[in-house]
């Protein structure tokens, strides 16, 4: 799997580089600038693009910019965002085209390589990834008396959380030590109660997780 990095700090950007071509990636460009990489992309695509949220010339949102250009130009591309911490307003806006082929990590993230390289080859195999600190404050936001959600149970919530992170049912039911039929059970429970039919041009774990970060 080809990745592209757009990290500011050189020494941040070399050092996932290094990493993540340890963990068998091809590590396509690494660069500091969100022009630089718009440009590489369209000529030579890699299958992930790797940004933080801040990068120059403001280090306010340029990554963020590039990462929704790069949704709009190139849906075929997973594009992985870093930040040093959550903003829900840009994790909104960037789940707001769906949740395919998209992740919002925070950094600490990267230490741990087994789980970030996981999270990079769920991007780049059209899934998503999303950190559990990202969902939480999600789905933390005030709810209406009417939302569905309320209707669903503690564990329920749980495997819709896990589900919005862009694990597989096997991954979650290792997760909360449960059988993965249990996980597929549950699942079913899901989409009933959120009114969710069975249909042949709809995806319902999608819509199901839409849902979920939009309620």
């Amino acid at each position: 799997m080809r990745v592209a990095i757009c990290e500011d700090s050189a020494l941040f950007r070399e050092g996932m580089a290094r990493l993540l071509t340890e963990a068998g990636f091809q590590v396509a460009a690494a660069v500091d600038d969100a022009e630089e990489l718009l440009a590489l992309v369209g000529g030579d695509r890699p299958d992930v693009a790797v940004l933080d949220i801040r990068l120059p010339p403001t280090h306010t949102d340029e990554g963020l910019r590039a990462a929704l250009t790069l949704r709009r130009r190139h849906p075929e591309i997973g594009v992985l965002v870093l930040s040093q911490y959550v903003r829900v307003s840009y994790a909104v806006e960037l789940l707001g085209g769906g949740v395919e082929g998209v992740g919002y990590l925070l950094k600490d993230r990267v230490s741990d390589l087994a789980e970030f390289a996981a999270a990079i080859r769920r991007v780049g195999s059209g899934g998503s990834a999303l950190d559990p600190v990202v969902v939480e404050q999600l789905v933390s936001r005030h709810r209406q008396p009417d939302d569905p959600l309320i209707q669903l149970t503690g564990r329920e919530r749980d495997v819709l959380r896990l589900m919005a992170e862009g694990r597989t049912n096997l991954a979650i039911a290792e997760r909360l030590a449960i059988a993965e039929r249990t996980v597929e059970k549950h699942c079913t429970n899901i989409f009933g109660k959120l009114g969710l039919e069975a249909g042949p041009h709809d995806h319902r774990r999608v819509l199901a997780v839409l849902r979920y970060l939009n309620a």
